[in-house]
Order: structure tokens, then C-alpha cells, then sequence
């Protein structure tokens, strides 16, 4: 499409609008919140926001469509900002990316099957795990979820630590995240630092000309235990995968300072 107009600005959204964007597309991204992904860090979103903006994306944040119709052969949306002012937007093609929730409506809370922490409901022998159950709906996670219910089943202490379950937005440039954003060490009354690291200061970084972004580390004040990860840039998905092995060994922020 000449003009894509995406309703959500989460994860499926920016990743659909971003490869629309790279061959050629005009892309509009209508969000009801304030802040793009929902959950993410503050910092990171902001960081990626204006690193797509600079690439070329329109957003019309704290914005909701009212209305959408067809009109010579394309969509016309009617919307409305936190003001109460309305507007129209024509386009080629209209995505919906507004979230995702599974097919169990009276099955548990917000839709979620219930399970206790062995994943059985409350039928005896039957089991739920990945989207059905609560928490992210990631497919790594339903995997490890998998391994630890098969490990029970023959008798072995199977576990998921829930607190480096990665996550990441394939955009260019990329976010991944794992751990506690600082809202959520804030909201937690836990007493926190934070440390950042620009890839602008990144010699490969610059060389590649994949200098925007960047790297964040949140840690527990009193123990120095590494609480959140968090990346806006190259190759993030790849870069994550450290922060998980190392938060999974309860490493501390000068244990990464420490590491060549």
C-alpha cells in the first residue's frame, strides 16, 4: 500500500509498519495510550519512537478511531484525540493490531485458564500452559513451560524463573527487554539505580552506521543484583540473550561492568 494506517502501537503493529515502511510505504500509527508498547520501559520507548519518527512513521498518540468507512476504494477512519478533536485518515490499508486474548471466555480471570503452580486445573490430569494461562504471551515462554511440566510428569523438579523471560519488538532498530522496567522497581518501592550506555559511544556501532539506541541497566541498591535489562538498538534481539544468562545467575551490576 501507498498509505498503511496501523490501529495499536505494540510490538505486532511497529514490527507489521516497520517492514511496510522499509519498502516504500507511508505508515500511520494510531495509539490510544500516551507512549508506544505498553509495558516496555518509558526511556526505551521514547528511544524507539524517535528513531522510527526519524525514519519516516506518523504518530498520533492518546488517540482512538471512532469511526472507519469505505470510500472509492479506500478506508477512511475517523479520529479522536484526548482532547475531543476529531479528524479524518484515508489510507490503501488498515491493520489492527490492538492486542491479542485466547478463545476461553468463563475459563478463568480476563479470559485465562486457571492452574496452580504445577499448571494442572482444576480437573484432575488436565494441564494448561502457554497463551491460555496467565502471563506474556511469548512462545519461548510457552516452550519452557512445556519442558517444566514434562520434567514433572516423570517425577523431576521442572521450573520456569519468570523473571528472565526475554522479550523483544522486531523493529529496526530493535527493543528487547528482560526483567523489571523502572516503572515497575518504582511502583515496587524497591531502591534502585540505573546506568545507560549509548551506541553512539560504540566504535562498531558508528562504523556500522547502527549508532541509535540504547542500553539499560537497572539494579537493586542494596545488593547490586542486576533487576532489568533493557535495549533499543542493533541487534537487540541477539544482545538480550546476555542479560538473560546473567540475570539468571543473580549477577550483580558490576559483575557486566567487569565483563570485556
Amino acid at each position: 500500500p501507498q498509505h498503511l494506517i496501523v490501529i495499536g502501537g505494540g510490538a505486532i503493529g511497529l514490527e507489521l509498519g516497520s517492514v511496510w515502511l522499509r519498502l516504500g510505504a507511508k505508515v500511520t500509527v494510531v495509539e490510544l495510550l500516551p507512549r508506544l508498547i505498553p509495558g516496555t520501559d518509558a526511556q526505551i520507548a521514547t528511544a524507539l519512537q524517535r528513531a522510527l519518527t526519524k525514519q519516516g512513521f506518523t504518530f498520533l498518540l492518546s488517540s482512538r478511531v471512532t469511526q472507519g468507512t469505505v470510500q472509492n476504494g479506500r478506508v477512511v477512519l475517523t479520529v479522536e484525540n484526548e482532547k475531543g478533536q476529531r479528524s479524518e485518515l484515508a489510507a490503501d490499508r488498515v491493520l489492527v493490531a490492538v492486542g491479542r486474548k485466547p478463545y476461553t471466555t468463563g475459563l478463568g480471570t480476563a479470559g485465562r485458564i486457571a492452574v496452580d503452580k504445577h499448571y494442572q486445573t482444576n480437573i484432575p490430569g488436565v494441564y494448561a500452559i502457554g497463551d491460555v494461562i496467565a502471563g506474556p504471551m511469548l512462545a519461548h515462554k510457552a516452550e519452557e513451560e512445556g519442558v517444566a511440566l514434562a520434567e514433572r510428569l516423570a517425577g523431576q523438579a521442572g521450573h520456569v524463573n519468570y523473571e528472565t523471560v526475554p522479550s523483544v519488538v522486531y523493529t529496526w532498530p530493535e527493543v528487547a527487554t528482560v526483567g523489571l522496567s523502572e516503572e515497575a522497581v518504582k511502583t515496587a518501592g524497591i531502591d534502585y539505580r540505573v546506568g545507560t550506555f549509548s551506541f553512539l559511544a560504540n566504535g562498531r556501532a558508528r562504523c556500522l552506521d547502527e549508532a541509535e539506541g540504547l542500553v539499560k541497566v537497572i539494579a537493586d541498591t542494596k545488593s547490586d543484583r542486576v533487576l532489568g535489562v533493557h535495549i533499543a538498538g542493533p541487534r537487540a534481539s541477539d544482545l538480550i540473550a546476555e542479560a538473560v544468562v546473567a540475570m539468571e545467575f543473580g549477577a550483580a551490576a558490576e559483575d557486566l561492568a567487569r565483563t570485556m
